[in-house]
């Protein structure tokens, strides 16, 4: 069991010396380790569930602006791209989560020295990983999109947009380590108006590339990288600024070896499963391909809406995730179980509300991204699969939330690589070569996250009653 396990360092190992409480509690923080959990829960998801949303709106305007003003092939161009930017990026994206769980974990134990050491490791590494996200993105856009099979009459505007998207990676990933840092802290109220402000200037430059220069995808593209660059100079502000624990000094950024190799073994194992995670959706997307580019258009509307949801559900992952190493580094274990309920029991109440009311009012939804109605016919059918049974897919992540936030990362990449993608690629080369329909393809989806949420439950129960019994 444990060549297959990792453990964060112990409680007992971490330092508590040379942190005051003053400095430790500031009002933007939340004390996860005392107090009523539903309140609390809700204090630190409800700003991060509008950060999400609010981003995903943002992000909506590059395919609500093509799609309106500049045609439905245009749409499907930066449609196309969305799951193998994820593949590529996800791998780096992980480290952030390795990150964000040792900061709750040195936060809770108010280790001051590990919690300094962490924080310039990340932002420098978040850089490093940007610029090296640059070149994969510029050399493979073309190579990889057409190896997709993305239609032919929408291949030169993709490979365009993601080209100009890469551009912006350092950023991305500096705002995404960053607001990680500030949110494992409990601190989910400044990513929120720091994305609200980067957002509205993307909005704006979005509508001014498009209709008063008319640069298509290549306007949207470059609304969305200067939006992100905003948002990675307010966040790395804030910690420059901060005095608190997590205060950021550019003069000292440096690699600490030893937070680099606990970042890499917790993070590497959330990226690769994430990365891993997209060869499903890749090969779903290649299949959704070969169904033309008005398929596609729909599906990448379908898809937008539907990552509201995912988002809003987000929050309660990265909820069980930084609640749970908190309290793991402060020694308050019989917090554990309660807090996988509380946060179980609402991302599922979020899930069924919201999918819901989507699909309620999926008509009017689809209308914004499009006039055309073929194409919102193919955003409706991905629709009436995926709303009702998405509440699963947020079980399932908060779920495998919990088991990271116990210092265990490999354990659910496995389960979610056996459950989600590699079953979904048995799924697309048996089912789906049977009855090649997009509902069949749909289907894969609700199937895989009830089995990994199962798998998931039965693998937290196992590991917090070893934690129980070794504690």
């Amino acid at each position: 069991m444990n060549s297959i396990f990792f453990h964060v360092e112990s409680t007992g190992n971490i330092i508590g010396a040379g942190i005051s409480s003053l400095a430790m509690k500031r009002s933007y923080e939340i004390d996860m380790c005392s107090g009523p959990l539903v309140p609390k829960v809700l204090q630190f998801a409800l700003p991060l569930m509008a950060s999400g949303i609010l981003q995903l709106l943002f992000n909506a305007a590059d395919i609500i602006v093509v799609g309106q003003f500049t045609g439905p092939q245009a749409m499907a161009a930066v449609g196309s791209t969305s799951s193998l930017n994820n593949l590529i990026v996800n791998i780096f994206l992980g480290l952030s989560i390795g990150s964000s769980v040792l900061m709750a974990r040195y936060y809770g134990a108010k280790d001051q020295k590990n919690i300094d050491e962490l924080v310039h490791t990340s932002i420098l590494l978040s850089i490093v990983c940007g610029f090296a996200l640059v070149v994969i993105g510029l050399i493979g856009a073309r190579p990889l999109l057409s190896l997709m099979g993305t239609p032919d009459d929408v291949l030169s505007q993709a490979v365009l947009y993601m080209s100009i998207v890469f551009l912006g990676m350092p950023a991305m990933l500096t705002y995404d380590f960053g607001a990680g840092i500030l949110r494992a802290v409990g601190d989910t109220r400044r990513p929120l108006i720091y994305l609200l402000t980067s957002g509205i200037i993307n909005v704006c430059l979005n509508l001014f590339f498009v209709l008063v220069f008319g640069l298509g995808v290549a306007g949207v593209a470059l609304a969305t990288i200067i939006s992100q660059y905003i948002s990675a100079f307010l966040v790395v502000r804030c910690m420059m600024k901060s005095n608190a624990a997590y205060n950021l000094d550019l003069r000292r950024l440096k690699i600490y070896s030893s937070k680099l190799r606990l970042i890499m073994k917790i993070g590497l194992p959330a990226g690769v499963q994430g990365a891993l995670f997209n060869i499903s959706n890749v090969l779903i997307q290649s299949s959704i391909n070969t169904f033309g580019s008005i398929a596609v258009a729909g599906n990448t509307a379908g898809v937008n809406l539907e990552g509201f949801i995912y988002t809003a559900m987000n929050s309660l992952y990265q909820a069980s995730t930084s609640f749970t190493s908190q309290n793991m580094g402060a020694g308050k274990k019989e917090r554990i179980v309660p807090i996988f309920i509380v946060c179980t029991v609402i991302v599922a109440l979020v899930g069924i509300i919201l999918g819901s009311l989507g699909l309620i009012f999926g008509n009017q939804l689809l209308s914004i991204y499009t006039s055309d109605p073929e194409v919102a016919s193919y955003g409706m059918g991905r629709m009436k699969v995926i709303f009702p049974t998405y509440f699963f897919d947020g079980m399932m992540d908060t779920a495998c939330g919990s088991i990271r936030g116990l210092g265990y990362s490999l354990l659910p990449t496995i389960v979610t690589l056996t459950g989600v993608c590699l079953f979904r690629i048995i799924w697309i080369m048996t089912v789906y070569r049977l009855s090649p329909t997009l509902f069949t393809l749909y289907l894969s989806y609700p199937i895989t996250w009830i089995i990994t949420f199962i798998s998931h439950v039965i693998c937290f129960t196992v590991i917090y009653r070893k934690y129980r019994k070794n504690g």
